[in-house]
């Protein structure tokens, strides 16, 4: 599972559809960064390896509350853990009995976690380009990083009519990950605990 490229840019926001009828996707994304508070979704993720093929799938449940504090809980196949907060990101791997901080500021560069925070310019980050509707039915928005250290290709976001449904994320070592969401819950009240994170007793703890 690629633990350090999930803490990706995922905002859904509903709204009515006279609202979006006449925006561009690039526009939707925009207003979704822009507008979004809440929300809590499943969510399915695929990670593919270098040949294409299907490597691993994942499902669990995901969390935002703006600014800057999210939660992914991976339940099958396997139990792990993201949490950002207070300018950090836990990375909690249960099978492995570890867990690995990093620092949430500007040595993430044009990273997806930094667009999380909603403090970024995302033009001032990537280079915006539609992709146009597929089979799935989702127009899609493609993010390619400006800092060629940034550690992954682009980032496609898929626009489901006024909200967004689906990511898919390429990293520099050939390797892909697909995310699909359902249930999604906008704007719901989340308790500030969910977001903060203890280590269990016993695992091996690596900050950076």
């Amino acid at each position: 599972m690629l633990l350090k490229h999930i803490f990706a840019l995922i905002f859904l926001i509903a709204t009515t559809p006279s609202a979006w009828a006449d925006e561009t996707p690039i526009a939707r994304l925009k207003s979704f960064l822009a507008s979004s508070s809440s929300l809590t979704a499943d969510f399915k993720q695929t990670s593919f390896d270098k040949s294409g093929r299907p490597a691993q799938n994942s499902t669990g449940k995901f969390y935002l509350s703006r600014p800057g504090k999210f939660r992914w809980n991976y339940q099958k196949p396997f139990v792990q853990e993201i949490v950002s907060n207070t300018g950090k990101v836990w990375f909690y791997d249960a099978d492995l009995e570890q867990v690995t901080v990093k620092q949430l500021d500007d040595s993430l560069g044009s990273t997806p976690a930094l667009l999380l925070t909603g403090e970024v310019d995302i033009e001032e980050k990537f280079i915006l380009q539609e992709q146009g509707k597929e089979d799935d039915g989702m127009n899609w928005v493609k993010l390619s990083p400006k800092n060629e250290e940034s550690g992954f290709k682009y980032i496609l976001i898929g626009l489901n009519g006024n909200q967004l449904g689906g990511m898919e994320l390429s990293d520099n070592f050939g390797q892909l990950t697909r995310i699909y969401f359902s249930n999604i819950q906008l704007n719901p009240k989340l308790d500030d605990a969910l977001f903060n994170f203890k280590a269990p007793k016993g695992v091996d703890v690596f900050e950076n």
